[in-house]
């Protein structure tokens, strides 16, 4: 497969990403929205990894991959606290948190 096919899929998928952080409400579905932007840069290097013959590529994606399971486990742990005090996920409902 050419490597534009891939960086045609990773930007496909991370505008969907950002479709679901900025149309979506429910926090649990923009915490996998961005998940699904760190998937899409980390196709992105490992494509260009690929066609470069580099593997320095492949070392910087498990390093997203780090990054987007401590994302993942701090980010639900948050919502799931919030969640107890006020028995919602609306991202309306928690800006009404502030002060």
């Amino acid at each position: 497969m050419p490597t534009y096919a891939y960086i045609l899929l990773s930007l496909a998928l991370f505008f969907v990403g950002t479709a679901g952080v900025f149309l979506r409400r429910n926090v649990l579905i923009v915490l996998m929205s961005v998940e699904l932007q760190l998937a899409a840069g980390t196709l992105a290097l490992l494509a260009f990894s690929r066609a470069l013959g580099d593997q320095r590529g492949h070392v910087f994606a498990f390093f997203v991959i780090a990054v987007a399971a401590a994302e993942a486990a701090v980010g639900l742990a948050i919502v799931v606290s919030v969640f107890r005090t006020r028995r919602t996920v609306s991202l309306d409902d928690v800006n009404a948190l502030k002060g």
